[in-house]
């Protein structure tokens, strides 16, 4: 009887579209997590405690299928690719995404300027979160010279995996599959080894259709983790917290809009042709993932899928995506030139023409070579003010002050960059021939 009951609410739930339950869990979350802002602390922190996990799951879940999809999809797409063509869409790739890092880093700077944050009794603001900023410092580990770079490329790829570290298992991925490809096309390859070889994709390919099912099944509980998620944001920050950082964030938005809304559309049309809006329509799954989940390496196999249902060749997503997902960071390249200009403007620190371009640099090569890295934007920032002049006293500060308000841009800049991941990859592919166009109305099926 009482399962009787079930069925029609259960029915009824599973008929609406995915990302409309997404879209309201994560508006339902939200509301909730501000009215929860306003309880006395030890109440507020008891439910945060209760709601917390549910999150934590959905991000897990994501991390725990990433890396063997990114190490079985790289290996099987960089064997399905002729050697001479593989050279040109790497390019392609990784130029493409220098261009964005640059363009972004550079509209981040000028957005800044023009309107020029600053905060009032930001001491009092920042020493509310100087506790969290230690763990935030530089250490020689963290090394990002060009020689610790390349290092970092060629690591064992069992303890890249163990270390969540994307970039070595990017490049043994590719590397091996190149290594599949050449003795696959060798005349003097044996029958024999041409089987095992076969195999060994095959079985690449197999694990890849598994560890997709794995991300379909977590997509039901996506409305569950993204209530959590967002319930535990806005509960610790608060609408209150949003007044003294008024100008940080709507530097930061604007910032981050204006690519997604603006910056990237006009290069879909001027590369592509196509209409702007509805790529970015058929691209709503990614984008709403990593602003939710504020997480580029849980949203790329939710990239990758997407890619997959909009044509995109297996082949070419399955190098751009985790590519992108660990040198891509076009909205960490817009957020953190607004916190060198609030430091300027709080310091009374001169902003020179030379200045200028050691930020644009330092922003551009910290993020590509920063994948990986605890701490996200906030360590990066912590460099970028080391490099701009300022003293350990007062990078404290504004890093303390970032710590404050991190939590909300952050969701904005992890959809920007998975954006622009996923844009990247889409007009690589129109422009290769590799998009296969598809049916809209396949692609809002639910999975």
């Amino acid at each position: 009887m009482f399962l009787n009951f079930l069925k029609k609410p259960v029915a009824f739930y599973f008929g609406v579209p995915l990302i409309a339950r997404i879209l309201t869990s994560f508006i339902v979350g939200t509301a909730l997590g501000v009215l929860c802002s306003g309880l006395p602390e030890d109440f507020r922190t008891s439910l945060i405690l209760i709601v917390q996990p549910f999150g934590s799951v959905l991000i897990s879940v994501l991390k725990m299928a990433v890396f063997p999809i990114v190490l079985f999809s790289l290996i099987f797409g960089a064997a399905s690719l002729p050697l001479k063509k593989s050279g040109k869409l790497g390019l392609s790739v990784v130029g493409w995404y220098f261009f964005t890092s640059l363009f972004a880093t550079g509209f981040g700077i000028a957005l800044a300027l023009c309107l020029n944050p600053t905060m009032n009794s930001f001491d009092e603001i920042s020493s509310n979160f100087q506790n969290g900023v230690s763990a935030f410092q530089s250490t020689p580990e963290a090394s990002h010279g060009l020689e610790a770079f390349i290092a970092g490329l060629f690591k064992n790829p069992f303890e890249a995996l163990a270390d969540g570290q994307f970039l070595p298992i990017v490049v043994f991925s590719i590397i091996t599959g190149l290594a599949a490809r050449y003795i696959l096309d060798s005349d003097k390859t044996p029958d024999s080894e041409r089987q095992n070889v076969n195999l060994a994709l095959s079985l690449c390919q197999g694990c890849q259709s598994i560890s997709f099912r794995i991300v379909d099944w977590s997509m039901e509980y996506f409305p569950i983790g993204v209530f959590a998620l967002s319930f535990v944001n806005f509960a610790n920050c608060g609408l209150e917290l949003f007044v003294p950082y008024l100008q940080i964030i709507v530097c930061v938005v604007i910032g981050v809009l204006g690519m997604i809304l603006a910056i990237y559309p006009l290069a879909l049309f001027l590369f592509c042709r196509d209409n702007p809006y509805r790529v970015l329509l058929r691209l709503r799954l990614p984008i709403l993932t990593a602003f939710t989940t504020r997480s580029s390496a849980a949203t790329l196999s939710v990239s990758m899928q997407t890619a997959n249902k909009i044509g995109v060749s297996s082949s070419l997503s399955s190098f751009s995506l985790p590519l992108g997902c660990t040198i891509n960071m076009d909205g960490v390249c817009v957020h953190l030139p607004v916190f060198v200009i609030l430091a300027s403007n709080i310091f009374n620190v001169p902003i020179t023409p030379s200045t200028l371009l050691v930020l644009l640099v330092s922003v551009v090569f910290a993020s590509i070579g920063a994948g990986g890295i605890p701490g996200g934007s906030v360590f990066l920032l912590f460099m970028i003010l080391e490099n701009g002049g300022f003293t350990q006293m007062q990078v404290a500060t504004i890093v303390g002050l970032a710590l404050g308000i991190n939590p909300i841009l952050d969701m904005f800049e992890t959809a920007c960059n998975v954006t622009g991941d996923n844009i990247c990859t889409y007009i690589i592919a129109k422009r290769n021939g590799m998009l296969e166009r598809k049916d809209d109305a396949s692609e809002n099926q639910n999975p």
